[in-house]
Formats: C-alpha cells, sequence, structure tokens
C-alpha cells in the first residue's frame, strides 16, 4: 500500500505555479516538487498526482491519493474524467494532464481522499510548502508549454 499526499499552488492563477508530492510506503518517504512560470493551481493539483503516480516503479500498486483540491478528486471519484473522455474533452480544461493520469490510472489501483487544505494536515502542509517553494524558485522554473500554447491560442 502506498500513500500519495498531493498540492499545487499558483500565484496569480495564472501566474508561477508549483506541486508537491509525498510518496510513503512503510519505511520509504519520498518528496518531488517542480515549478513552472505560468500555469494554473488546478493544473499544478492535478499534475502532482501524474507526477506521484508516474514515480511509482512497478505497476499494479494500491495508492491512497490525499489532496485537498475538489477539481481533482471529485473529477475522478464523480467519474466526470471518463465521461470527459468519451466527448474528446470538449470545452473541458488540462485534456493533456488529464491524458496523462487517465494511462496511470489504468496501471495501478488507485483511491482518492479528500482532505481539507491549510487544516494543519502534517503532510498536506508539507506538500503546500514544497509547491509554493517550487514555484518561488524563478531561477528553475519550466514552461508549461500545453497551457501557454493553449492560452496564446485560446485568448
Amino acid at each position: 500500500m502506498i500513500e500519495m499526499y498531493t498540492d499545487g499552488a499558483a500565484s496569480g492563477n495564472p501566474g508561477p505555479g508549483g506541486y508537491g508530492v509525498i510518496l510513503r510506503s512503510g519505511s520509504h518517504y519520498k518528496e518531488l516538487s517542480g515549478g513552472f512560470r505560468l500555469t494554473t493551481n488546478n493544473r499544478m493539483e492535478l499534475l502532482a498526482v501524474v507526477v506521484g503516480l508516474k514515480a511509482l516503479k512497478s505497476p499494479g500498486q494500491q495508492v491512497t491519493i490525499y489532496s485537498d483540491s475538489k477539481y481533482v478528486v471529485d473529477s475522478v471519484d464523480k467519474g466526470w474524467v471518463f465521461g470527459w473522455v468519451t466527448k474528446g474533452f470538449a470545452g473541458k480544461k488540462n485534456k493533456d494532464l488529464w491524458m496523462q493520469y487517465l494511462q496511470q490510472h489504468k496501471l495501478h489501483k488507485v483511491k482518492f481522499i479528500w482532505i481539507k487544505g491549510h487544516n494543519d494536515h502534517p503532510e498536506n502542509e508539507r506538500c503546500d510548502r514544497l509547491a509554493v517553494a517550487a514555484s518561488q524558485n524563478k531561477a528553475e522554473l519550466a514552461i508549461d508549454a500545453f497551457f501557454e500554447a493553449e492560452r496564446k491560442n485560446n485568448p
């Protein structure tokens, strides 16, 4: 059983953003984070889940994901994202990340648990700090190419 804690942040929304992930299984513990020069909070929330799942070394893992993002948790738990696929994601944002999520979803047994953000949950607070720090590391901010191209083409 793997526990994954995730959070995303964006200053300005859109603006500089970042994600933070904690992976824990038994005595194993790993933190992941990254930042982007221009993105949204929802993209970072979803990217945190994708990055965490991609970091798993073997398929078929039981993963419980703790997230404070209703956008991510409800989209999966309520089955919305699976309906978006059948409609070609018409009118939906973040298709690129949702497609990556769905690829990972097929590989693992994923369960989401929503937790209230900024409520003194230690792992959620740590993920928030990782995400914010990554978003503020101007020297290492990556380009969210899909988001920036979409924004340019659909102002």
